[in-house]
């Protein structure tokens, strides 16, 4: 899979992706209600839309020319040298190929000015810790908001870049 820049045209794949990876990861912690209610708010074809014209971040796809295997989206915050990872999702089936790392590396390369990378992640979502702590992110604290709004507790993970 390659990784370029998402458009208008994959948006619905997009979708698709993370609905399948949410109840894939999530069902088990949240319940089958509870992830399909996340997922209608935070992955509607509004709240992604609105990602591809959001000044200062960069959205991400791997594709293969037949599917959207996975996808990152991450925003300067309103101090440039730190970056938020908002999403790196894999889908279940495209996971441990190198994807997310190679998703990963372009979100890195696409904040050049950014000393530090930030993101939360489900304290319960184990393989998600592991892979970002194998790819240099060690543990910065706690939230009890995950994503702001959600009331989900997260861990919060940084990763030094430069």
């Amino acid at each position: 899979m390659f990784v370029r820049t998402a458009s208008e045209r994959d948006l619905a794949a997009i979708r698709v992706l993370l609905v399948e990876t949410w109840h894939a990861t999530y069902d088990a912690i949240y319940g089958v209600r509870r992830v399909t209610e996340i997922t209608d708010d935070w992955h509607s074809f509004a709240s992604l839309r609105a990602r591809l014209t959001r000044p200062n971040s960069e959205f991400l796809v791997a594709d293969d020319g037949k599917r959207i295997g996975g996808m990152a989206f991450a925003s300067a915050t309103t101090d440039p040298k730190i970056v938020l990872l908002n999403q790196l999702y894999v889908h279940p089936d495209c996971q441990r190929q190198g994807i997310g790392r190679s998703l990963l590396e372009e979100i890195e390369a696409s904040f050049p000015e950014a000393r530090t990378l930030r993101l939360e992640v489900e304290e319960a979502n184990a393989s998600a810790i592991a892979f970002y702590e194998a790819n240099g992110f060690r543990p910065a604290g706690r939230t009890a908001d995950c994503g702001g709004g959600s009331g989900m507790p997260a861990v919060v993970l940084e990763k030094r870049l430069g």
